[in-house]
């Protein structure tokens, strides 16, 4: 028969080795989960231009998740005006944060400039290549191009991103403004920026592939609250 003072050596043994996940902090209490970090990368889009504060799209986004269980912080990184090539050059600092997976919303403002496409995709690449040898899970938002800027700018510009998409095996949300675009109730006065009724479309449309997004972290999959 095991004497008590065994008895309470084994207890303690059993607790530290065979139940790690039991582990608790100074107060007594579980250990919370480390939320995932989603950098949003992108335009004014992003950024929330024109928006009141707390309607931007990544803070309506990081709602969304929550709302659904997932413990998720979402960082914006969006600069009004950014191009692709603003969006590569800052990549190294937007990834200082150490980010678990990345939306990619560049682009648009290359079209509105009427930049070569060949320039974007370029520039996109470079994006992409850095992420995944940072193995970030990403998920990649298309934009479609004026169609006055002509049949053969709308073809090549138009084709990037779903072929982005399927070099890189990301994620992939064909338009960021589905749903959205030329609704008049759904944008601020210069028909271009979503209004928070229109961000809110968007973050319920863009939703179940963010979802997916998470469940591509690597050991961090879709964490609760």
């Amino acid at each position: 028969m095991m004497t008590r003072r065994f008895q309470l050596l084994f207890s303690m043994m059993l607790v530290a080795f065979v139940c790690p996940a039991l582990a608790q902090n100074s107060n007594g209490a579980p250990k919370p989960a480390a939320p995932v970090k989603i950098l949003a990368l992108g335009t004014s889009l992003t950024q929330g231009y024109g928006l009141p504060p707390g309607t931007e799209f990544p803070v309506q986004l990081q709602a969304a998740l929550r709302a659904a269980g997932i413990n998720a912080v979402v960082t914006n990184a969006g600069v009004s005006g950014d191009t692709s090539a603003d969006g590569l050059s800052r990549l190294d600092w937007a990834l200082a944060d150490k980010p678990n997976a990345a939306i990619l919303e560049l682009g648009s403002n290359d079209m509105l400039r009427g930049l070569p496409p060949e320039m974007t995709e370029k520039n996109l690449r470079g994006i992409l290549t850095k992420l995944k040898a940072a193995k970030i899970p990403v998920l990649l938002t298309g934009m479609g191009a004026q169609r006055n800027l002509g049949p053969e700018y709308v073809k090549n510009f138009d084709s990037i991103y779903p072929r982005l998409a399927k070099d890189y095996g990301v994620l992939f949300y064909p338009f960021i403004l589905d749903g959205v675009a030329m609704k008049r109730e759904l944008n601020q006065n210069d028909g271009m920026h979503p209004n928070p009724a229109g961000v809110k479309v968007i973050v319920n449309r863009i939703l179940p592939l963010v979802k997916q997004l998470v469940m591509q972290v690597p050991t961090s999959k879709a964490k609760k609250t």
